[in-house]
């Protein structure tokens, strides 16, 4: 009887385990597009709320019937405040590719904001749906869209690395412009160094021309004083 008992209530505890999954919040999705019509979602979003949104679109190929990056797809993605008259806060196209592109906005007041994708180009083509297309395929365009809403720590989780590898770039330029600073000290240091021993060299060059000027001019006068007395002596003045 209490094995029955413990059974049952690990069958209760295993329903409630699996219903409060079901209700846990999901941001994670993905979807599909027919065409070039758009798909839109609403968030109800709180002042002040940094919203980071991570997307990556694949057009249907009919000759792999496959979902494929195409550089013939792009998406444009707007973020509009329906409580103050559809302001647009995000707007933005992006081609498709396997790397996941990004939108971020943070909510300039609290109410409802409206995130709309829409594909263009020549492989945002309708496949007819579902019920009407032989391949089975719900759209021509399938989107995968990751939304991280108020979760700072999750955004600075999946940009660490970006972060890391900015910060290393920004030491290597403070390091490049310490040495390019050193350089440039050395260089005026020189330059002082080097101007004052020109001044130098200029102040003893005048003085040494002072110098052989003043000896030039003695020799001058004594050679002057030795003719005069030479011509008096021999009595030709």
């Amino acid at each position: 009887m209490s094995t029955l008992r413990s059974a049952k209530s690990l069958s209760w505890l295993r329903l409630m385990l699996l219903f409060a999954l079901l209700l846990s919040p999901v941001r994670a999705l993905y979807f599909y597009m027919d065409g070039t019509a758009q798909r839109c979602f609403y968030e109800e979003l709180p002042k002040d709320t940094l919203v980071v949104g991570s997307y990556k679109a694949e057009a249907f190929n009919s000759a792999t019937e496959a979902f494929i990056p195409t550089s013939d797809l792009q998406i444009l993605v707007t973020v509009d405040e329906t409580f103050d008259n559809d302001h647009r806060v995000v707007k933005q196209t992006t081609t498709s590719s396997a790397n996941w592109s990004k939108f971020m906005f943070t909510a300039a007041d609290s109410g409802l904001h409206r995130i709309c994708f829409t594909p263009s180009g020549s492989a945002a083509v309708s496949v007819g749906g579902w019920f009407s297309s032989g391949q089975g395929v719900l759209g021509g365009v399938r989107m995968y869209l990751d939304l991280a809403i108020g979760a700072s720590s999750t955004i600075e989780s999946d940009d660490k690395d970006k972060i890391e590898s900015m910060v290393g770039k920004v030491k290597d330029l403070n390091a490049r412009l310490q040495d390019i600073r050193r350089e440039q000290v050395f260089q005026r240091e020189r330059e002082a160094e080097f101007r004052d021993q020109s001044e130098a060299t200029n102040a003893k060059i005048v003085r040494w021309t002072l110098v052989q000027l003043g000896v030039l001019g003695l020799t001058c006068a004594w050679q002057l004083s030795h003719l005069r007395s030479f011509f008096i002596k021999q009595k030709l003045t």
